[in-house]
């Protein structure tokens, strides 16, 4: 996109502002009109204007809008009240919402309880948790070296697996678009989870005819038949193939590996998470000596129980660093149906969480028409918001002093980390473009801050892009081109 120098006065469509007003059925196109808004910078106007008249993107629907923070002002917008799919943009939202309703502080815990009678756990030992999103087998270890550290050599009974803080849906809202994706970015969510519901594959090649050694993690929980080969020299050509086998997975495995070959891991989702992490500790105190003699079920366990081992979490604050700079979508709706869970009752459901979000909106006076909240990673066709409602929200955590610097710190940063490591490079000098990214095959977003050197007002920026597919680099190009325009406007180049 051809670069507009700053100074020059362009036009640029404005849509008159109504928070009160019911959400249209449709939001009118944003017409080309005559600078209006009070506090407006015609430089940015006139970059603004640019991004939209390019051809290249030609037909898209695009919302854009440039914020001063120190003023509050619009110095910039376009079609800044059409509710559009803002794809992972929905993360602002999300980690928004879980700073201001649940607090950086919060943690998550999980449990192993029961009745501990000498070297056994007379009857079931109940695994039970809230919500975590970060519980790994490494984690579930560490609760069995502490059920190993109490005295317990033997499990009389069976392993339950409490899942009651969240509802039965394990398929996010809108998930079900694509029913047959196995890929780890559609996990399914459940109270209970354990490397964020998927199963990985590794594969280390051995010497030239044997096979390889494939192993699941985490462990227990897939039963594979067939092998992959080592050979001398060669593309990978492994094959895995999962289906359901009762509440468990089955594999089968062919292919193969070059001897020179490197460890390579594949990562899948699960389609029934709810025993997975209940396997995967009876397969861990396996190995660790103890002796389990019942089943892996769910279910509930006795609320006197004694708490025998325990997990925390990392804080929120922590957390949501995998929403914001790595755009994990699991993350994204763990915390979402927490917000749920936390603030309207349990079990926790993602109808619940909508619910919340939507009212801490409309409590906060940035609940713009148009806008719906399904589900709290963006994923698929699910959310409508506006450009200027998520600048209301950028704006919101930057006005409260006790949540600016983590929800700024969980955003990427231009040319450094996250899924802006590869872009601003050439502005990363400051560390001054803190910002979500959002990509669907029909949507690029990217809102966020540009931070301002003492002595300037720093700036919030939302801009989206609908029915841009096949475009998506155009429009990516587009937004950074603007983003790098507000940076040279407070930092020069």
């Amino acid at each position: 996109m051809r670069r507009v120098a700053f100074g020059v006065l362009a036009i640029v469509a404005l849509v008159a502002r109504d928070a009160s007003s019911d959400p249209p059925a449709a939001a009118p196109e944003p017409a080309v009109a005559s600078l209006a808004v009070k506090g407006a910078a015609p430089e940015m106007v006139a970059a603004v204007h640019a991004l939209v008249k390019d051809r290249t993107l030609r037909d898209a629907k695009i919302g854009v809008e440039v914020m001063d923070l120190g003023t509050g002002a619009v110095l910039a917008s376009y079609g800044e009240h059409v509710a559009l799919n803002p794809a992972s943009n929905a993360k602002v939202f999300t980690a928004a919402a879980a700073l201001s309703l649940l607090h950086g502080s919060f943690r998550y815990h999980t449990t192993l309880t029961g009745a501990l009678k000498g070297a056994a756990v007379d009857g079931p030992l109940v695994l039970r948790g809230n919500g975590d999103p970060s519980l790994t087998t490494e984690d579930l270890y560490g609760l069995v070296r502490q059920l190993v550290a109490h005295g317990a050599r033997r499990v009389d009974g069976d392993i339950v697996v409490d899942q009651r803080f969240f509802d039965g849906e394990t398929t996010p809202p809108a998930f079900e678009q694509q029913p047959n994706e196995w890929a780890y970015f559609r996990a399914p969510v459940s109270a209970v989870a354990v490397n964020e519901n998927t199963v990985t594959l590794s594969v280390r090649p051995t010497s030239d005819g044997q096979n390889a050694i494939a192993t699941f993690d985490p462990p227990g929980f897939v039963d594979s038949e067939g092998a992959i080969k080592t050979r001398g020299s060669g593309a990978d050509t492994v094959g895995l193939a999962l289906a359901g086998s009762g509440k468990r997975l089955s594999a089968k495995l062919s292919g193969a590996v070059a001897e020179n070959a490197r460890l390579v891991r594949y990562v899948r989702r699960v389609e029934d998470p709810t025993l997975l992490a209940g396997y995967a500790l009876k397969a861990l105190l396996e190995e660790r000596g103890v002796k389990v003699t019942g089943e892996v079920k769910l279910g509930s366990g006795s609320p006197k129980a004694t708490v025998l081992a325990r997990h925390e979490s990392a804080p929120l604050s922590t957390l949501l660093y995998a929403l914001g700079k790595q755009s994990d979508n699991f993350y994204a709706e763990m915390v979402f149906k927490t917000l749920g869970g936390e603030r309207k009752g349990r079990p926790a459901k993602s109808a619940d969480a909508a619910a919340v979000v939507t009212k801490w909106l409309e409590q906060g006076q940035m609940l713009e028409p148009g806008t719906v909240i399904k589900n709290g990673s963006g994923l698929f066709d699910a959310n409508r918001v506006t450009a200027h409602g998520v600048a209301l929200v950028l704006r919101d955590a930057w006005q409260d002093p006790s949540r600016r610097a983590e929800f700024v710190a969980q955003l990427s940063v231009g040319g450094v980390d996250g899924t802006l490591h590869k872009r601003f490079r050439t502005r990363q000098k400051h560390h001054a473009i803190r910002a979500k990214t959002g990509t669907l095959d029909d949507v690029i977003a990217l809102s966020g801050y540009v931070l301002a050197p003492p002595g300037k007002n720093p700036l919030a920026f939302s801009i989206m892009f609908n029915k841009v597919s096949g475009r998506g680099g155009a429009a990516r190009s587009a937004a950074d081109e603007l983003v790098e325009q507000l940076h040279d406007r407070l930092w020069g180049h």
